[in-house]
């Protein structure tokens, strides 16, 4: 990897970390703890539509890591970490089928795969069934998330690379 290259990635981490920390700082949207908007997931969905799985993997697993470290999340880290995962990987395969286009559908996949990445460690690390009742109310936020998000990063996407155009290198 060229050093041009691993600045951008970078600096596309900073910018995924910055995002994150404003919407930490936002008081939740609903009363339903895990609910947040995941704006940080627009610079994942822009690196995945213009350069490749690694870098999007690179710097999602990076900003994870970090904003568990940073912002004190340390005991979310596992839940962070499987959504994130289930997330990126079918946000991928989506991408590659929709063939790049329509973003907000592939943001609205991820949404609805990160939630069901924290309920299924969720029940895992405390067989309770009665998780499960979130369900209904994360398949909605993850759809309405999702979408938002993609549609941020559709529009968003020509600022990212016009400068950071060292992605295309």
């Amino acid at each position: 990897m060229s050093h041009r290259r691993l600045t951008a990635l970078a600096l596309c981490t900073t910018l995924a970390l910055a995002i994150y920390a404003v919407e930490s700082a936002i008081p939740p949207l609903v009363p339903i703890p895990g609910i947040k908007l995941g704006l940080a997931n627009i610079v994942t969905l822009i690196l995945l539509r213009h350069t490749s799985l690694k870098d999007a993997a690179l710097v999602t697993g990076a900003r994870t890591l970090l904003s568990a470290v940073l912002f004190g999340q340390l005991l979310s880290l596992l839940y962070s970490a499987a959504g994130a995962i289930f997330s990126l990987t079918l946000m991928y395969l989506v991408n590659r089928l929709l063939k790049n286009r329509y973003p907000y559908l592939t943001g609205a996949v991820g949404g609805l795969a990160h939630n069901a990445g924290q309920l299924l460690t969720a029940l895992a690390l405390t067989a309770t069934p009665g998780v499960l009742t979130y369900l209904p109310f994360l398949v909605l936020a993850g759809i309405l998330t999702g979408l938002f998000t993609g549609f941020c990063a559709f529009y968003g996407d020509k600022y990212l690379l016009r400068h950071l155009r060292w992605l295309k290198d």
